[in-house]
């Protein structure tokens, strides 16, 4: 990924007023997000339409769930558990403040937040109008009243971490950096399987949710304009990027 691009909130620390920021967000997060949503109920549309619901889906649930062992119930639980809302949005908000506190920069705090929003928006959005039945296998998580169609706990998982994924190209120390990276970018995919695992979404409906974190977690990260020319380039800024 462009260091530019990741480094943005450092090379350009300047604070925005909130009118500014709200001008902003409506411009680069929400039109783009009211794009995002007409392709992935596209996609839904298609899946329950022409595709006759993908029956191909149902034979992977189906095998995946015929693997299934007290061990990996127990451990799936907990990595399901993780992509809960209510998880979710404690974590977010504990990071939040603790970001906002630790760098006085609530324009740069408030970025997970506006991911899970955005996630979250799209996800229930697509979801009731998508309403694609979940696989016809055992479900070992109670199954809330959305749809199978897209994955809101892939979706939450993926928006919430890939932000802190990028946060933590902050870290001076190289392992800490690389290991606090691995890990956020692992827990979604934990999610995700637990999911698939657990009976409670298709596959496609776990790589539709990957792909609404992914993307709201970056229109999330680039609400904000900066200035990232060369000659605002500080020289901490200057230094993460050569790391």
């Amino acid at each position: 990924m462009n260091h530019t691009f990741v480094h943005r909130y450092e090379i350009d620390p300047s604070r925005p007023t909130v009118g500014s920021a709200l001008r902003d967000f409506a411009l680069r997060v929400l039109a783009p997000a009211v794009i995002l949503f007409g392709a992935i109920v596209g996609l839904g549309f298609l899946i329950m339409g022409p595709l006759g619901g993908l029956p191909a889906e149902e034979d992977i649930s189906k095998s995946v769930a015929a693997g299934r062992t007290s061990l990996m119930n127990s451990v799936t639980a907990v990595w399901s558990h993780i992509g809960n809302t209510e998880i979710i949005i404690g974590v977010c908000v504990i990071a939040v403040a603790l970001i906002w506190w630790r760098t006085k920069q609530w324009w740069y705090a408030v970025i997970p937040a506006i991911a899970i929003a955005m996630q979250a928006s799209v996800f229930v959005a697509a979801t009731t109008i998508a309403d694609r039945k979940r696989p016809t296998v055992e479900h070992l998580d109670p199954a809330p009243p959305t749809s199978s169609y897209p994955s809101g706990h892939m979706g939450a998982a993926t928006a919430l971490y890939l932000t802190f994924a990028l946060m933590a190209q902050r870290i001076e120390t190289v392992w800490l950096r690389r290991l606090v990276t691995v890990v956020c970018a692992v827990i979604p995919l934990l999610v995700g399987y637990a999911r698939l695992y657990r009976g409670m979404h298709h596959l496609v409906d776990i790589l539709v949710g990957l792909v609404n974190g992914v993307v709201c977690a970056l229109l999330a990260w680039n609400y904000l304009r900066r200035k990232t020319a060369s000659g605002r380039v500080t020289g901490a800024a200057r230094e993460a990027m050569s790391r």
